[in-house]
């Protein structure tokens, strides 16, 4: 099956011009609910607050990964620069991690000694941030489908969109019934689902960045199609990896038979052919072997020897 990527293609300017939007529509509101929550003295409002600013960073930070993403390969960076999407995102997501620890720890202060909290305020304000986040949200929705770093900002744009909505129900139940609690709970609230999210998808960029084997590529259907061509006796120190999020690449040992030996141009060009068709793999580095000079005990994978067997 081949590996499809499946992503939206936006016109990068366009694309840029909502990361811009979504800066300065979570800069004002960040400032809006600081004041907001200082003034009424709601610890959820701040941490909504503190939410809205580790987005506005995180835009900033995409932005810029967006920008130096698109430079070309040079003397320094012989792959080019694509992967500091994939470092944007783990920084995004590890900025969530602490940030969602720290609104729990000053949750679970304010739930031991509540605080006097202006309810009208809360709501408003609350209401201010769901129109900003349902905006920045729509913002780069289509756009997180085919990046990781964009989708690490949606997810924090649509975790902050329900945030406000925990927000804004516990101004009016402290209005309507001076549940005072109900604050920092709904805190404590945003910040487990917060971290929820960050802890399921910091993986992926992590991944990559470790150079693990794309997630949606079966390793051992590439072994058997490259053992299957036609004069490929084996294979070994197979490395299949990621070079940027949607580019898949593989490089390996392959040991032919005397039939392949004299036609190494024609079985090159198969093996090809057969990465990018079955696995969308369309950069590929070859290094052939003749069967009787072949490397002696060489691992599958990686570029070490293989694991003595135990008897």
């Amino acid at each position: 099956m081949p590996h499809a990527h499946g992503h939206a293609h936006i016109d990068p300017k366009s694309g840029d011009r909502r990361v811009s939007i979504a800066i300065w529509a979570n800069g004002l509101l960040t400032v809006a609910q600081v004041v907001g929550g200082i003034l009424s003295g709601s610890l959820a409002l701040i941490a909504d607050a503190l939410h809205n600013f580790s987005d506005m960073a995180s835009l900033v930070i995409a932005f810029a990964a967006r920008k130096i993403a698109r430079r070309p390969a040079d003397q320094s960076m012989t792959f080019g620069y694509g992967r500091i999407e994939i470092v944007a995102a783990l920084i995004n997501y590890t900025t969530l991690i602490l940030v969602g620890t720290y609104l729990i720890y000053e949750g679970v202060m304010r739930m031991i000694d509540p605080t006097e909290v202006a309810g009208w305020a809360v709501v408003i304000i609350g209401g201010v941030a769901l129109a900003v986040d349902t905006l920045t949200a729509l913002l780069t929705y289509s756009m997180q489908k085919g990046s990781v770093n964009i989708r690490a900002l949606f997810l924090h744009n649509l975790s902050d969109a329900l945030a406000s909505v925990a927000v804004i129900v516990g101004g009016a139940l402290i209005i309507l019934y001076d549940m005072r609690w109900v604050d920092p709970a709904i805190t404590i609230g945003i910040a487990l689902y917060i971290l929820y999210l960050a802890i399921s998808e910091i993986g992926s960029p992590i991944r990559t960045l470790m150079l693990g084997s794309p997630p949606d590529i079966d390793g051992e259907r590439v072994i058997k199609t490259l053992r299957s061509t036609d004069g490929v006796q084996d294979v070994h120190h197979v490395h299949l990896w990621q070079m940027q999020e949607h580019e898949a690449a593989l490089d390996c040992h392959v040991v032919l038979n005397e039939k392949g030996w004299a036609r190494i141009p024609e079985v090159k060009a198969e093996i090809k052919q057969r990465l990018e068709d079955r696995f969308d793999i369309t950069h590929s580095s070859l290094e052939f072997e003749h069967a009787e000079h072949a490397h002696e005990n060489a691992a599958l994978y990686g570029h070490g020897e293989a694991a003595a067997k135990e008897t």
